[in-house]
């Protein structure tokens, strides 16, 4: 038979059934190590199972979500650094399930690449393991898909699916927000994993490169900085609502920003005040802003500014809540109060943000 003549294979066609073996032994020890009450964190079936009886649950409401990291993946690829991306896939899924109220269960992802390179990927795993860790959720199970001609060289996609569970009657927000609530503001560690498809438009026009040293975190790379990982809450947040009883609602601010996040947990009639004055803008976004020369209204509907979750509580229970955020390892600010909704906006901003001041 002639070269030409000869059988094709899956490898052939791009597809390396061994490489995608290799990874599965590579992550093994890494998803074996979120094993928590309830999963046994052991992958190689059709399907990851959980009981939620054995994690301590009664009578349970299933919540679930699903994201993924965005443009982000763009600075792990072209910068070599995929050993964080995953950690921000995980955060991004159960800071969503944790403004509910529910406690994360297990984790599952899905990785799509042109051709698989299984050191890469259990670099990324191993993130990805690190953020279930922080979180306290099984990584049951994923799927790894190699897509030839769907990916340039090098490329990959990320998505994460993420399942928490909740006590019936203490699902988040209560009904009882109300005007004269207290907001509470959260630090975030940075631009977390939102507005990266302006990031990078900024960094182009700055003629910067990914390893050059970041203007705003000296002693780091560029990339480097842009690729901290986004904060997770979510053991300060459950452990706060368990211990003070007093946490009416959370809103995790990813995409729209303060704006854009906050109404999403205020009941009809009402509206968040924030006083911007007291807002501590940590220096990546006065970057942000003065290199792309973004507008102060555009940077808070694109990007966290600094507060990666926000609060409502009573404002007698102000403090004892800010306290017990506090003694978790959460740094608070105190943005404002929720009002009654007079206009059409529902996030009122007074003051402006500290975005000029020297890097």
């Amino acid at each position: 038979m002639s070269e030409t003549d000869k059988g094709l294979s899956y490898r052939d066609a791009g597809v390396d059934i061994d490489a995608g073996n290799r990874l599965v032994d590579l992550i093994k020890p890494l998803v074996k190590a979120t094993r928590r009450p309830g999963a046994d964190a052991e992958i190689g079936g059709f399907g990851g199972v959980f009981d939620p009886k054995a994690a301590g649950f009664k009578d349970p409401l299933i919540v679930a979500t699903t994201d993924g990291v965005g443009t982000k993946l763009k600075i792990a690829i072209e910068t070599g650094k995929h050993d964080t991306i995953g950690i921000d896939l995980v955060a991004m899924c159960v800071n969503d399930l944790v403004v509910q109220g529910a406690e994360p269960l297990f984790f599952l992802d899905y990785f799509a690449t042109g051709k698989l390179a299984p050191e890469v990927g259990a670099s990324i795993v191993a993130g990805i393991a690190k953020g279930c860790q922080e979180a306290g959720c099984a990584l049951i199970g994923g799927e790894t898909a190699e897509m030839p001609g769907m990916y340039a060289e090098g490329d990959y996609d990320l998505a994460g699916f993420s399942v928490g569970a909740v006590e019936r009657g203490e699902l988040l927000p209560l009904p009882t927000v109300q005007p004269g609530d207290v907001l509470l503001g959260l630090a975030s560690s940075g631009v977390h994993s939102n507005g990266y498809s302006l990031v990078r438009r900024i960094v182009e026009r700055s003629g910067l490169a990914w390893d050059a040293e970041a203007p705003f975190c000296h002693g780091h790379s560029l990339g480097d900085a842009l690729l901290t990982p986004t904060r997770l809450y979510v053991k300060s947040a459950l452990a706060v609502i368990r211990s003070t009883g007093k946490v009416k609602a959370l809103a995790h601010i990813t995409g729209g920003g303060l704006t854009e996040n906050l109404p999403r947990v205020l009941p009809a009639g009402t509206v968040g005040r924030i006083d911007l004055s007291g807002l501590p803008v940590p220096p990546v976004f006065r970057w942000l802003a003065q290199t792309g020369g973004v507008a102060e209204a555009e940077m808070l509907r694109a990007f966290n500014c600094g507060i990666g979750m926000v609060v409502i509580c009573d404002a007698g229970d102000a403090e004892t809540v800010a306290d017990a955020f506090a003694d978790g390892g959460e740094e608070v600010i105190h943005l404002g109060a929720v009002e009654p909704c007079t206009g059409p906006s529902r996030t009122i901003y007074d003051g402006a943000l500290d975005l000029e001041c020297p890097l």
